[in-house]
């Protein structure tokens, strides 16, 4: 059955891992964050609130639904003193119009049913000539094939038919452009980004990271059975590495401005 955000027992899921370098890497190279008054809409565990933070934002927002996952972020975020939490939806943030710099939505999107709706609750809040980043995962992203670094991939290899619940929740890259110049933004760049996700120490890390489904809401349309068989599957394919696994994510990144 699909991720229940508001369940206690899924408060950690976003929170137990820190944005990488290669995340903070390519956001530097693009946009200067110094100074800039972000928000982070669906900000799950706090993870790339924290990331904007320590990019020199001089205050980010985080905004979720959840209140057992906002209850996470703050422990997450706790001490840094730019950063507020908020209760909120992507199509109703209830923060103050034209009132930031930089909105990021990650890995939001696919969650939500009216890009349109959020993507105009974006251009709400944006100062002018402000920025809307959107990251998530296209069709052809997530149906890349598995290997020593892209872990998810193993995922549809071992059971076919995850790829259909996947891809039903995934927007093609030509859509979010649509919509976003329908909400009133103008498109500056779509990139591609390989990201690390995490680096686990050896492959019992791994195993016990796909047992407890951190930060994989696919993963919680498998039932515990399901989830050991795909955990041994992924095991032999590590049969021959030793030492630490570098696990990466492919990722599409979408640029905009408001329009006016």
């Amino acid at each position: 059955m699909p991720i229940d955000f508001h369940d206690a027992q899924n408060r950690q899921t976003y929170s137990t891992r820190t944005a990488d370098g290669s995340w903070s890497d390519f956001i530097r190279e693009r946009v200067d964050i110094s100074g800039k008054k972000a928000a982070d809409v669906g900000c799950g565990g706090g993870i790339y609130t924290k990331a904007l933070a320590e990019l020199g934002a001089s205050s980010v927002v985080g905004v979720d639904f959840s209140d057992e996952v906002l209850a996470s972020a703050a422990i997450n975020c706790r001490g840094l003193q730019e950063i507020s939490l908020v209760k909120g939806e992507a199509y109703q943030s209830g923060l103050p119009a034209r009132e930031y710099d930089l909105v990021l939505e990650r890995a939001l999107i696919h969650h939500l049913d009216d890009l349109n709706a959020c993507f105009t609750e974006a251009n709400r809040i944006l100062k002018k000539g402000g920025l809307l980043m959107v990251q998530d995962r296209t069709p052809a992203d997530c149906l890349l094939p598995g290997d020593i670094h892209h872990i998810r991939g193993y995922f549809f290899q071992k059971y076919p038919q995850l790829a259909g619940s996947e891809i039903s929740r995934r927007y093609e890259s030509e859509q979010v452009q649509r919509t976003l110049q329908a909400s009133g933004f103008k498109l500056l760049e779509t990139a591609s980004l390989w990201e690390t996700r995490m680096v686990h120490p050896d492959l019992e890390a791994l195993r016990q990271d796909l047992l407890h489904r951190t930060g994989r809401s696919l993963l919680h349309e498998l039932n515990d059975g399901q989830l050991d068989e795909l955990v041994s599957f992924i095991s032999g394919k590590f049969k021959d590495h030793d030492g630490p696994i570098v696990e990466s994510d492919a990722w599409s990144i979408w640029f905009a401005v408001p329009s006016e």
